[in-house]
């Protein structure tokens, strides 16, 4: 978490680094982070992709290790009916953790009808140069990477947020 949020304030501009067929849309668009909001305790870390600024990881503590949620919300800042799905992670290795997906998320996946998400595993990786975002199951990977060494203008607010 220290690592990361020594960024606390910055936006970087990514990019698909994957190779799946299902991200060749997602990989046309501007993808940006920004770490935006920093505690002890929890980071926020709006993903936007295009115009679309319903995406925020968050990264909070707990007594093993960290959390990782998707908070996901609409345009009118209302949460999405798949939001706050993620897991938690006791491991954490040279700047990379993963997040095995936990109960609620499986129980919302299933619940929404994705089955195929109830397998997931996300993990987060940072070094000096870059920061990464990937996703993980049984036929799909998904990897984002963002270049931590030059900072860009900070997008709007996600959906949902203040100011």
């Amino acid at each position: 978490m220290e690592q990361i949020a020594s960024h606390c304030g910055n936006s970087y501009q990514g990019k698909v680094v994957s190779t799946d067929a299902a991200d060749a849309d997602f990989a046309q668009k501007k993808l940006v982070m920004q770490v935006r909001e920093c505690s002890e305790d929890e980071l926020r870390i709006p993903f936007h992709v295009g115009g679309d600024h319903s995406r925020t990881w968050v990264i909070s503590r707990t007594e093993e290790g960290l959390r990782l949620k998707h908070d996901h919300r609409h345009a009118d800042g209302s949460e999405d009916a798949v939001t706050q799905y993620g897991g938690d992670s006791a491991m954490i290795n040279a700047g990379r953790a993963e997040f095995p997906v936990d109960p609620f998320s499986i129980e919302l996946f299933q619940r929404e009808g994705l089955e195929t998400s109830v397998t997931n595993v996300w993990a987060m990786e940072i070094s000096d140069d870059v920061f990464a975002y990937e996703l993980s199951r049984e036929n799909r990977f998904f990897r984002v990477e963002f270049d931590l060494t030059t900072p860009v203008a900070a997008p709007p607010p996600p959906w949902g947020a203040e100011g």
